[in-house]
């Protein structure tokens, strides 16, 4: 019996182009994620770097931008959050079925431009939803790493088998798994979180 939902964010609440920072960083060379731009990001997400020191560092890589231009092409991944959505996560949290958590990897940036987008009223209101908001750069995990389900079990003491986990990436959704909590890895544009009681 399912007791606990574990969502993610991005594409699952929140609408992202997941192209759009590619796209406005070929503007200053970019053309793949190197190993080293890899290892940028990952230590963001968890992090272990500032905003300030992430930005720098990706300036020393893309030397033709500046560090407000490369901030804008960050943020652009960003969209909007639909109302319906909100209005879904609400009713499910009133109604307590189940212990809400929230687990996304993300960082300070994206935040600030999450709450930009949304207002911080709605903001709120969607927090308001979770027993807890995990963002993997306040825990310092990130997802697919085993760490960071481990750590979301033991700090609320949740049983695995009673867990369902949301994700739209199929990595994250399979490191779940391994654990023993049932996942939907979500389609994004074929399927939408207001659709979860079909799947639990």
């Amino acid at each position: 019996m399912i007791k606990n939902i574990i969502f993610d964010f991005g594409d699952i609440f929140i609408n992202l182009d997941k192209t759009a920072t590619a796209l406005e960083l070929s503007k200053f060379g970019f053309t793949e994620i190197t190993p080293e731009l890899d290892t940028l990001m990952k230590s963001y997400e968890k992090g272990l770097i500032s905003s300030d020191d992430f930005i720098a560092d990706t300036n020393k890589i893309f030397t033709t931008a500046t560090p407000e231009q490369l901030k804008i092409a960050w943020n652009k991944i960003i969209l909007d959050f639909p109302e319906e959505r909100l209005t879904f996560i609400e009713t499910l949290a009133k109604e307590a079925n189940y212990r809400l958590f929230l687990l996304s990897n993300t960082n300070e940036l994206h935040i600030e431009q999450v709450i930009k987008n949304m207002n911080i009223d709605r903001y709120n209101r969607f927090k308001n939803c979770f027993e807890q908001f995990y963002l993997s750069h306040l825990i310092n995990f990130r997802k697919p790493d085993a760490a960071i389900y481990e750590f979301v079990l033991k700090e609320n003491n949740l049983k695995a088998k009673e867990s369902f986990f949301i994700d739209d990436t199929k990595e994250n959704t399979i490191a779940a798994e391994k654990l023993g909590i049932k996942s939907w890895n979500l389609q994004v544009g074929k399927e939408d979180i207001i659709n979860l009681k079909s799947k639990l």
